[in-house]
């Protein structure tokens, strides 16, 4: 039995790594939700043409690894605290965003929420999305296993990203 999950916090690129290798994932395609344009293209979403954000849509078993395993990985991923993008990708079309599948999913992703805002980790207010899931467009086949395919790429983007929670952290960016 295969579940949906689909995770939306900035560039695909970086949100891909984190879930691709865990027991239990059968896959996981960078695309485009949440708009209402069918079929965009990378420049569409770019452009701010369609409504759509940058999401993963993970393909996961779940007698393997849980739905709340998944939501406890990608809140290791985002910032919480940022709807208008994500570390140094700015935008709509990097906002964050749960997409649920059904009332399980949303329960679940709600209760993580919670937890999270009342953890204290974070001082401004925890903004990301908690929505229905809506159709999910896989990206082009470049951005597909971008980490596997351009390592060095990868590599700076997921530096750049370590850099701007650095530069947070220690108060620069507020």
């Amino acid at each position: 039995m295969t579940e949906k999950a689909i995770f939306a916090g900035g560039c695909f690129w970086c949100m891909v790594a984190p879930f691709d290798q865990l027991p239990g994932i059968e896959g996981v395609l960078s695309g485009y939700t949440g708009g209402h344009t069918e079929n965009p293209t990378y420049e569409e979403v770019m452009n701010h043409t369609t409504g759509h954000t940058e999401a993963i849509e993970i393909l996961f078993n779940p007698d393997v690894i849980s739905y709340e395993k998944l939501v406890e990985i990608y809140w290791q991923q985002t910032d919480p605290t940022d709807a208008m993008g994500q570390f140094q990708d700015r935008g709509d079309n990097y906002r964050p965003v749960i997409f649920v599948a059904n009332a399980q999913q949303r329960q679940l992703a709600e209760k993580s929420k919670k937890v999270l805002e009342a953890s204290g980790k974070y001082k401004n207010p925890i903004v990301t999305t908690i929505e229905e899931m809506c159709p999910f467009y896989p990206a082009e086949a470049y951005h597909q296993e971008f980490y596997q395919k351009n390592p060095e790429r990868y590599a700076q983007e997921k530096l750049e990203r370590q850099a701007y929670v650095i530069e947070k952290e220690s108060g620069g960016t507020e």
